[in-house]
């Protein structure tokens, strides 16, 4: 598991390896990262969903970095990427002199949230922790919040299911 204090240093380690290369990145992070680094809403996530760019030389740079902390090679990877669409405000994380870290903002992290909708993971505590940060008091909020984000058709139906049973206990 990484925590949120571990997750800056390794982008610290990837901001020098990008300096010592003479480039600049870009990372956008969603997820369980921004649970642990924007909101403190929990301490640890097993890896870093996000998207990246340049793509080839951070995922050589990631893979360095976790042989040397004995990490999996993958620990910031781009599996995230299919869910991650449309137009939506880009909040700083870190401004590094050759990296830049961002999240989505808090609406659209809550809409990213719900369409995974996973009961084995911490889908549940982070949709509800953004639900409360948005103080949002209505599963019909919620679901108009999302088809603002994501065309209604790619709405899987167990989002529905996931926001009412959430909403009502």
């Amino acid at each position: 598991m990484l925590k949120a204090t571990q997750i800056k240093d390794l982008f610290f380690e990837l901001n020098e390896k990008l300096r010592q290369n003479q480039d600049r990145g870009e990372v956008g992070i969603v997820g369980g990262a921004v649970m642990c680094l924007v909101y403190q809403a929990r301490d640890a996530t097993k890896d870093v969903d996000a998207i990246f760019a340049p793509t080839a030389l951070i995922r050589k740079f990631v893979a360095e970095i976790g042989e040397a902390h004995q990490l999996a090679p993958d620990w910031l990877n781009d599996a995230a990427k299919v869910f991650i669409q449309g137009e939506f405000q880009k909040e700083s994380v870190l401004e590094l002199s050759h990296l830049r870290v961002w999240a989505p903002e808090p609406r659209y992290m809550l809409a990213m949230k719900c369409l995974s909708a996973r009961w084995d993971s911490h889908d549940k505590d982070d949709v509800q922790f953004l639900i409360r940060h948005l103080q949002i008091k209505d599963a019909s909020v919620v679901f108009k919040l999302i088809e603002g984000y994501f065309p209604k058709a790619k709405i899987p139906a167990k989002t529905q299911f996931f926001l009412e049973e959430l909403m009502e206990a």
